[in-house]
């Protein structure tokens, strides 16, 4: 469904990287092959080692290190590795990490207009709308002036795939909901709330132990790839076949003082490597999708029924009440929400 949709995110991201790199190409001067590092970064990130994501990452990191000729060393932290999936903000915020990538709905209280920035339920799929919503209607400068209030610097934001629920057991109505204990944070919580279910915050490398248990009946992914790298289908292998959010975007935030101390070469480098990284989440995210569905179906996945007309209906009226409750939450979900109405 968004495979000629992205076409029009890339070319943007394209033209923002291009910006990004002309602005330092002209004086950068001839660095050589082996210099030691200016400034000796930390990066946290959501994923596990070897994981598909976690490999993009990875290479955001080498990126970094490859353009600025090794003057910025970037050490790559995964899921487990001392910073948890709910303290990664605090962590870059404080300055014990340099730089992070958050998932916001994680941060919900600490942080409410990141719920409004990763997508609420209900927003629009198409990723060239997504796209002018940061670059040409406002939200860029809404979030980059709520990041800045939080000790925070903001990068490129980058598109990832809709959020579907996995649940234990086949979703054959709306009703079914009704009391299930689903791993949702966030505004995919409160969405899922009103369909009757119990949400859940867990980390993501909680989401298999606890669906094995029983302590929970489903789950959310950040994307439906995350259900097959997180092997969720060998304890839960139904996909409900209406995604929570049609396309979500994410951050990437600098400690403000880590960032200060860099020459203008160098933050140019950065945010020229945080585009690159957007495209490459992008393009990836969609070769890897249909493959990640194969593979969960050679191990036993299936699609709950199609849902009837009066449960379209009522799951789109359980997204659209939301956004008047984060238009009240906060000066800048405000904005943003007034941004998305207008």
């Amino acid at each position: 469904m968004l495979k000629t949709l992205f076409k029009s995110r890339k070319k943007s991201v394209k033209q923002t990287l291009a910006g990004y790199l002309l602005a330092f190409s002209a004086t950068l001067p001839m660095i050589p092959e082996a210099v030691a590092a200016e400034h000796n970064w930390r990066f946290v990130n959501l994923y596990s080692r070897g994981t598909a994501y976690g490999e993009v990452y990875k290479h955001f990191a080498e990126n970094i290190e490859a353009m600025s000729g090794g003057r910025i060393s970037v050490q790559v932290m995964y899921a487990g590795e001392g910073v948890g999936q709910t303290g990664v903000l605090g962590s870059v915020k404080s300055g014990l990490i340099t730089m992070g990538a958050p998932f916001q709905p994680m941060h919900a209280g600490e942080f409410p207009p990141g719920v409004v920035e990763v997508g609420l339920p209900g927003m629009t799929d198409d990723v060239g709308e997504l796209s002018a919503l940061f670059h040409e209607r406002g939200w860029g400068e809404v979030l980059a002036e709520a990041y800045d209030k939080q000790n925070l610097v903001w990068l490129e934001p980058y598109i990832q795939l809709p959020v579907y629920v996995l649940t234990k057991q086949p979703i054959n109505s709306i009703e079914d909901f009704k009391g299930m204990k689903i791993r949702a944070p966030g505004a995919y919580g409160k969405f899922l709330r009103k369909l009757g279910a119990s949400p859940a915050s867990l980390s993501w490398s909680e989401i298999y132990t606890s669906l094995a248990t029983g302590v929970i009946d489903g789950s959310i992914g950040s994307n439906l790839i995350d259900h097959r790298d997180g092997n969720h289908v060998e304890v839960a292998k139904y996909m409900y076949p209406l995604p929570i959010a049609g396309a979500q975007a994410l951050p990437i935030v600098v400690n403000k003082q880590a960032w200060r101390k860099l020459p203008d070469d160098l933050k140019a480098i950065v945010r020229g490597a945080s585009a690159q990284h957007a495209r490459e989440q992008m393009t990836k995210s969609r070769l890897w999708e249909s493959q990640a569905i194969a593979d969960m179906q050679a191990k036993g996945m299936k699609w709950s029924p199609q849902p009837s007309e009066a449960d379209v209906r009522q799951w789109n009226a359980a997204a659209n009440s939301l956004w008047s409750e984060y238009a009240t939450s906060d000066k800048y979900s405000s904005r943003l929400v007034t941004i998305l109405q207008q």
